[in-house]
C-alpha cells in the first residue's frame, strides 16, 4: 500500500530511525516556533505578558495532553490491524477512530467554555484577564487540535510520518508568521499570539485531511465501515482513555506545580516559563522516539513477532542516552546564554533562576528516557496498568511536593520535582516491561512447541482477512 511503512520487517533501528525522525523535525519546529512566540510576546510585550503567556502552559498542556493521548490510543488499534494484515479491521478501526474523535472536540470544547477563567483563577494566575485573552481563543477552538492529531494519528499507525512534518512545518512557518503580522504590526497583544496558534493549527488540520483523502484512498473508509461495531469501539475507548489518561494525569500534575510557581511571582514565572521552554526543546526528541516505539510494537504485537519487540526497545534506549548526552552538553555550555535570548529580558533573577532549572534539570533526562519510552511501550502492547501507575505516582509526587516542598524551599522545590519523578516512574515501567516481555516470550515459546511450523500471531478483536496490506509476508 501506498504511503504506509510496515515496521514488522527490515532492521528495528532503521525502522525507528525513519519513522521518528520526521516527528523529531516536526517537533522541532513546533518548538521552534513556541520559542519564536515566546520571544516575540517577551521582547514585544515586556515581562508581564510573558508571564501571563506562560502561566497558561499547564491549563494548555491538560488540554493538548487528552487529545494528543486520544489519538495515539486509536492510532495504537489502527496499527495492530495494519501489522495483522487486517484490511477490514484497519478501515472499521480507522472509521470509528474518526467518529470518537468529534465526540472528544465536543466534549472537550464544552469544558474549555465553562471552566477556562473559573481554572485561571484556582490557580492564582498573576493576570487573569491578560492570561484569559490568550488562552481562551486557542481552547475554545480545540477542534482543530484534535482533529489534527487523528489525521495525523492515521498516518503514523500506518508508518507515514513524513507527511505530518511536512504539516507541522507548514503550520510552524504559518504561526511565526501571524505571530509577527498580529502582535507586531496590529497590536493585538496577547490575544494575537493565540489567534495565530489557532490559525496554524487549522491550516495543519486542513492539509493532512485533504491528504488523506487525495494520497490515500485505500485507507479512507466507506460508509458501511462506520456502522456500529461494539468489538472496535471498545477497543478505541479503551486505548484512547488509557492514553489520554496517561497524559492528562501527568499534565494535572503539572498545573499543581504551575500553581505553586504562579505564587511565587510575575519573575519567577517569566524565568519557568523560559526554563520550560528550553527544556521542552531539548527532550524534543523522546517523545518522537517513544511513539515510534509504541506503533513498532504495536504493530509488531500484531505479527506475533516478539524477538523484534526485543531488539527494538533496545535500540532505541540506545538512542534515547546518546541524544541525552548531547543535551547536557548543550545546557552546561549555552544554557544562560539560551535563557538571555528567549526570555528577552534584562533582570538577572530571571536569568538566574532560569539557567539554574536548566542545569539542574537536564542531566536527569536518562530516567526521563526510560519513563516516556517504556510508558508508550507498554500502552503499545495492551498493558495499560503500569503506564497509568506510572503517571498516577507523578501526578501525586507533583502534587505534594508543589503543597508542601515550594512553599518551604521556594523555586528549588520546582526544579528538584521532576528528576525526583522520573526516578521513581522510571523504576515502576521498568519491572512493568520486564514482566511483559517475559511473559509474551514464555507464550510464544510454548505456541511454537505446540507446533513449531506455524507463525505465532497474537490476534486483534475482528476476524482476519487475507492479508491485503503486505503481501510480502506469509
Amino acid at each position: 500500500m501506498k504511503h504506509t511503512k510496515d515496521m514488522t520487517i527490515g532492521s528495528p533501528l532503521a525502522a525507528l530511525i525513519l519513522f521518528s525522525l520526521p516527528i523529531i523535525l516536526g517537533n522541532l519546529f513546533q518548538q521552534f516556533y513556541n520559542l519564536m512566540d515566546i520571544a516575540i510576546v517577551g521582547n514585544k510585550l515586556g515581562d508581564d505578558a510573558l508571564a501571563a503567556v506562560g502561566a497558561t502552559s499547564a491549563l494548555y498542556g491538560l488540554f493538548l495532553s487528552l487529545a494528543h493521548g486520544a489519538a495515539n490510543g486509536f492510532s495504537l488499534v489502527i496499527s495492530r490491524y495494519f501489522g495483522a494484515g487486517n484490511q477490514v479491521g484497519l478501515k472499521q478501526s480507522i472509521a470509528h477512530s474518526l467518529k470518537l474523535s468529534i465526540y472528544v472536540a465536543v466534549l472537550l470544547t464544552a469544558v474549555a467554555v465553562l471552566f477556562t477563567k473559573p481554572l485561571l483563577r484556582i490557580l492564582h494566575t498573576p493576570d487573569v484577564e491578560l492570561s484569559y485573552r490568550y488562552i481562551s481563543i486557542i481552547l475554545f477552538c480545540v477542534v482543530f487540535t484534535v482533529l489534527y492529531n487523528i489525521l495525523a494519528g492515521i498516518l503514523r499507525a500506518v508508518g507515514n510520518s513524513l507527511m505530518p512534518l511536512i504539516f507541522l512545518i507548514i503550520g510552524s512557518f504559518v504561526n511565526i508568521g501571524l505571530d509577527y503580522l498580529f502582535i507586531c504590526i496590529f497590536d493585538l497583544g496577547v490575544f494575537g499570539a493565540g489567534l495565530a496558534t489557532v490559525l496554524s493549527q487549522a491550516a495543519s488540520c486542513t492539509l493532512c485531511g485533504l491528504y488523506l483523502v487525495k494520497r490515500c484512498p485505500d485507507l479512507m473508509p466507506a460508509k458501511e465501515d462506520f456502522q456500529r461495531n461494539v468489538e472496535i469501539t471498545k477497543d478505541l475507548i479503551g486505548n484512547g482513555t488509557s492514553m489520554a489518561l496517561m497524559f492528562s494525569i501527568v499534565s494535572i500534575g503539572s498545573i499543581c506545580l504551575q500553581y505553586a510557581v504562579n505564587n511565587l511571582g510575575p519573575v519567577t514565572v517569566a524565568a519557568h516559563t523560559t526554563a520550560r521552554k528550553i527544556d521542552e526543546t531539548m527532550m524534543v526528541v523522546f517523545a518522537p522516539l517513544s511513539m515510534a516505539c509504541a506503533t513498532f510494537c504495536s504493530q509488531n504485537l500484531g505479527a506475533g513477532k516478539t524477538d523484534r519487540i526485543r531488539k527494538g526497545i533496545l535500540s532505541a534506549f540506545l538512542l534515547g542516552f546518546g541524544i541525552s548526552l548531547i543535551t547536557i552538553a548543550i545546557t552546561f555550555l549555552y544554557g544562560t546564554d539560551l535563557v538571555k535570548i528567549v526570555s528577552g529580558s534584562e533582570n538577572p533573577q530571571v536569568i538566574q533562576l532560569g539557567s539554574l532549572y536548566l542545569k539542574m534539570n537536564i542531566p536527569f533526562y536518562f530516567f526521563l528516557v526510560a519513563l516516556v519510552l517504556l510508558r508508550s511501550t507498554l500502552q503499545g502492547l495492551q498493558k495499560k496498568a503500569a503506564p497509568l501507575i506510572a503517571s498516577a505516582v507523578e501526578m501525586i509526587g507533583k502534587t505534594v511536593i508543589a503543597l508542601l516542598w515550594v512553599p518551604r524551599i521556594g523555586y528549588l522545590g520546582i526544579i528538584v520535582s521532576e528528576p525526583i519523578i522520573w526516578f521513581t516512574c522510571s523504576v515502576i515501567v521498568s519491572v512493568a516491561f520486564i514482566t511483559t516481555l517475559s511473559e509474551l516470550s514464555a507464550k510464544q515459546e510454548s505456541q511454537q512447541e505446540a507446533n513449531p511450523r506455524q507463525q505465532i500471531v497474537i490476534p486483534v478483536p475482528a476476524k482476519t482477512e487475507p492479508n491485503l496490506l503486505s503481501p510480502r509476508r506469509p
